[in-house]
């Protein structure tokens, strides 16, 4: 492998993303119940199930003391985000700040996107196991969507953005490696419409 920087060298760490108030939804949908489930579990049993990634951080903010009770967080580590009504970029921050001092990259999912699965992630990590690409993005006919595979070389950027931003304000510009994946990569939960066209989707196996 030579001098190439690979995603595996200090361990691959799963990021969920799940502070926000759900104001668009109305609530909590961190705790919307969808298949007999609060939705925001839907995407932390999908990360652990995941060989691939060697831990998984979620955040919180709003609700987080009800959402930490309800919640199966299925053994991923709980960071509450201090102002977490900035927007998004508190949360990449803290999910950022919690990672363990090696990872030398780190898979970002959403919470409220549950048709996430682990093979999705598998395919994410393989290409970047065969790549230099700053990061590598699952997207659907064109579409960026989630996971996206983070390099170690980004962490200082992300740790200096701010407002209501997404890492997409620091992966303008550069070498970012698309993987074709299906549709339930660029669906997240908004409102309640998309949480009952979520229900209307057939069941995946359980991982």
């Amino acid at each position: 492998m030579g001098e190439r920087e690979r995603a595996s060298g200090g361990g691959i760490h799963g990021l969920v993303l799940a502070a926000g108030a759900g104001r668009r939804f109305g609530g909590a949908k961190q705790l919307a119940p969808l298949a007999g489930r609060p939705l925001l579990e839907h995407a932390l049993r999908a990360l652990a199930a995941a060989p691939e990634l060697d831990g998984v951080v979620v955040t919180l903010g709003a609700h987080a003391a009800e959402i930490a009770a309800a919640v199966d967080l299925h053994g991923a580590r709980p960071v509450v985000v201090a102002g977490w009504e900035e927007g998004i970029a508190a949360s990449l921050r803290a999910g950022i700040a919690a990672l363990p001092a090696d990872a030398e990259a780190v898979v970002v999912a959403l919470g409220d996107q549950p048709g996430l699965d682990p093979a999705t992630v598998a395919r994410v990590v393989a290409a970047a196991r065969d790549s230099d690409a700053a990061a590598v993005r699952a997207t659907h006919g064109g579409r960026p969507g989630h996971p996206v595979l983070l390099r170690r070389r980004l962490f200082g950027a992300l740790r200096e953005l701010r407002g209501d931003r997404g890492a997409g304000a620091v992966l303008a510009g550069l070498d970012v490696l698309a993987v074709e994946c299906g549709p339930d990569v660029v669906l997240d939960v908004d409102r309640p419409a998309d949480l009952a066209r979520a229900a209307a989707r057939p069941p995946r196996p359980p991982a």
